[in-house]
């Protein structure tokens, strides 16, 4: 979903996600219709004494159910920051924070492998939760009983955001790995395992906690954003198994050794006919190619770049038409994931491999990679595999070209 930044704190982005923009009102409204019933656990778990005749009065339960809706996810972002401002600490850097429809991300731009780093990052976040309860609770208890509908609002929306944000640390170190309390069992597991296994132990842990939660919503609290929330709790846990799954496999492999050498990369002249390229492209069953001029890559072309010309048109357009220019390159000493990462962020399929001359060493796609990790997890060792010619890694039929 698109997001919009709305500010920064210590340097750290802070954005929302348009389905935050959903989520605050549909909070504000719940909240504001069950004044009543929070009042009276508020009166049971606090000895609040809080009155709720004069907190039902008019419009004053939205003001309450707004502000306390605002309060929350404040202490959301501060949940995340607490998270962040540690990481930091360690030299990982935050590229942003993000409050969207379940909560915040804290999102890291590399994850500590450190299991003491890692353990002491998940707890900060709930640290600070618990500190935010605790000031709330001492505020809450130095405001008068009884002096007033402002007095009284503010003692509501103090004692609400008390027990909501030791609410929020206590549910995040449950083991739903990626939550919180599933990156404290993860670092707890990697003491005597290896990061991969500690995560795909955590990772499995977290996805039967999702299971069992989603169930819970569903079938004894008819709760569609709990059932919502154990859903995407199952697929993080699924995505971050996988990730870290990859990560070991590629341990100490580069773009060289998985990519297409020039010399076995197929290239076409800017010169060719859109018509004649795409029954190349039949023909070899590639679907993208480097647009050569004068011995020098000067541009990729690809599948949809011909289907955005009319077929009627296709003769008379040529491939120098239709590539495009913008090229994004790689060394080829850089880290698969990385070549990885990159190819996820710009959206495209296929890398260029450049030296630092800006020479044309090879051409890096996403088939390459998942057929490099394929015969590594079968291998169960690179060295067998580098020691072959780098074509043989590769697939000979590359639908991503």
């Amino acid at each position: 979903m698109r997001r919009f930044r709305i500010g920064s704190a210590f340097g750290i982005p802070i954005q929302l996600d348009l389905t935050f923009l959903l989520v605050l009102p549909l909070f504000a409204w719940i909240i504001g219709t069950q004044i009543e019933q929070t009042t009276e656990l508020l009166n049971g778990t606090l000895n609040a004494g809080l009155d709720a005749a004069v907190l039902t009065d008019g419009a004053l339960v939205w003001v309450l159910g707004i502000g306390a809706a605002v309060g929350l996810f404040t202490g959301v972002v501060l949940h995340e920051l607490g998270h962040s401002l540690v990481a930091i600490r360690y030299g990982f850097p935050i590229d942003s924070i993000t409050l969207w429809l379940f909560g915040g991300i804290a999102q890291l731009s590399e994850m500590p492998e450190d299991w003491k780093q890692e353990l002491v990052i998940a707890i900060a976040g709930p640290i600070v939760s618990v500190a935010i309860g605790a000031v709330c609770f001492v505020a809450f208890q130095i405001l008068p009983s009884g002096a007033g509908a402002p007095v009284e609002s503010a003692r509501f929306i103090l004692g609400y955001l008390a027990l909501m944000n030791l609410a929020l640390a206590a549910f995040n170190m449950l083991p739903g790995f990626p939550m919180d309390g599933g990156r404290v069992l993860r670092a707890l597991l990697a003491r005597k395992r290896s990061y991969a296994r500690a995560t795909t132990i955590a990772a499995e842990v977290g996805k039967i906690f999702a299971v069992f939660l989603g169930l819970f919503g569903i079938f004894v609290l008819g709760n569609i954003f709990l059932a919502g929330l154990a859903f995407f709790i199952y697929i993080g846990a699924a995505g971050e198994s996988r990730q870290t799954s990859m990560r070991a496999a590629f341990e100490g492999i580069t773009v060289a050794d998985v990519m297409t050498p020039a010399d076995h990369v197929t290239t076409v002249p800017e010169d060719m006919s859109v018509r004649e390229l795409i029954r190349t492209m039949f023909e070899e069953r590639h679907t993208g190619y480097p647009v050569e001029r004068d011995g020098e890559v000067v541009g990729l072309v690809t599948l949809e770049d011909a289907r955005a010309v009319r077929e009627v048109e296709r003769e008379a357009y040529t491939v120098g038409d239709v590539m495009t220019t913008e090229i994004i390159t790689i060394s080829p000493d850089t880290d698969v994931m990385d070549a990885l990462t990159s190819l996820q962020q710009n959206s495209v399929g296929r890398l260029l491999v450049t030296d630092e001359d800006g020479s044309f060493e090879g051409l890096l796609t996403r088939t390459d990679i998942m057929t490099a990790l394929s015969i590594i997890k079968s291998s169960g060792d690179f060295a067998a595999i580098g020691e072959t010619e780098t074509e043989t890694v590769r697939p000979e039929s590359n639908i991503e070209r």
